[in-house]
């Protein structure tokens, strides 16, 4: 029996949300082995659940790239450590305040290393949405409302899976004929197939869901449309307004309320909405126990999280200046071991 897609994708975003919370690296390599080990434990056999490790690798190249850009442009933290000082290229006057090489401090370079961690750390969760969920379930269990853009959505999310399993067929395939799979050379002859063929794959997905039917439309009350079109507008605006006050450094108090306003709008315009769309499901995917147990667990990361960051805020965001080793916060880090709950669940079950 499989766990909604939808509860995959909300274990995911509170995994994320508690990411964006935290600069402490512990606390976000803790994260990352959470969310990795419950990837291995209840991934099924299909080829995008092996998608994980092509987002591990993108995190890595993130916080390699951060460090390279922290070492050629400078960075914003001022710092005593110099560790290296590189040839500056003087810019004209309207670049002021850019600057290419020049001293290079260790504060710097921390600095952007817990940047780059964070962001590969939203990668990894991202990654293990792909890889436990694929797109096209959690589609079925779209409102009506939102089909049309629902195929749409699919289309760019299955192009990364299918790019991980083009990747793995075409390597396989050239290892079989006796030429390498690994090199610049490879990746140019494996690159042009792999990118047609998973664009190929996911448009060919999009046309099967419009022959079948997808985004048939009824005849509705012109009112209805408008307050529809308003209800959905402003719930989605205050969705927006209402998480930038949660995940910002201050205005979570107001965060809140402005959230929960825009999620009780948001849901009143998809279900007006529905009304004129026309489709069936077939064999839908149930919203069961284990399914709140999955996404409960993702959002009392989150929440707890959130909480943390409000009592101890140096505990999860250690500074730069001056330069002292992160420490591991102990609540805070068994508040992350909460999403380990889907990995407890019986396996044939999990997945």
């Amino acid at each position: 029996m499989h766990v909604h897609a939808g509860a995959w994708w909300l274990w995911a975003l509170g995994l994320a949300t508690a990411a964006s919370r935290t600069g402490n690296p512990l606390l976000l390599a803790l994260l990352v082995a959470v969310a990795g080990y419950v990837v291995v434990v209840c991934r099924t056999d299909a080829p995008w659940s092996r998608s994980y490790g092509a987002f591990l690798k993108l995190g890595i190249a993130v916080v390699v790239i951060r460090l390279v850009f922290a070492i050629a442009l400078g960075s914003p933290v001022p710092g005593t450590h110099v560790l290296l000082t590189l040839p500056r290229i003087p810019l004209p006057h309207w670049a002021q305040g850019v600057r290419i090489g020049g001293p290079v401090t260790a504060e710097g370079l921390v600095f952007a290393a817990y940047d780059g961690v964070r962001l590969a750390a939203l990668l990894s969760c991202v990654g293990a949405a792909n890889a436990l969920a694929h797109p096209a379930r959690l589609l079925k269990s779209l409102p009506g409302a939102l089909y049309e853009a629902g195929v749409a959505v699919v289309v760019a999310m299955t192009f990364a899976p299918n790019l991980v399993a083009d990747v793995q067929r075409l390597c396989a395939a050239r290892r079989l004929r006796g030429r390498a799979d690994t090199g610049i050379t490879a990746l140019l002859q494996v690159g042009l197939p792999v990118l047609e063929g998973a664009l190929e794959r996911s448009v060919a997905l999009a046309a099967a869901m419009d022959a079948r039917g997808y985004g048939r439309t009824a005849e509705v009350p012109c009112a209805v449309r408008r307050l529809t079109a308003a209800l959905t507008m402003g719930g989605l605006l205050g969705v927006c307004a209402g998480t930038y006050g949660l995940l910002a450094a201050e205005g979570a108090g107001l965060g809140l309320p402005v959230l929960l306003l825009g999620v009780t709008a948001s849901l009143a315009g998809l279900w007006l909405g529905g009304r004129r769309s026309i489709r069936t499901r077939y064999r839908p995917d149930r919203w069961g126990a284990r399914a709140w147990l999955v996404s409960g667990s993702g959002v009392a990361v989150g929440a707890l999280t959130i909480w943390a960051a409000a009592l101890d805020p140096r505990a999860l965001t250690p500074p730069a200046v001056p330069l002292t080793a992160p420490v591991l916060p102990l609540w805070p880090a068994g508040a992350l071991l909460v999403g380990l709950v889907p990995a407890l669940l019986p396996r044939g079950d999990a997945r």
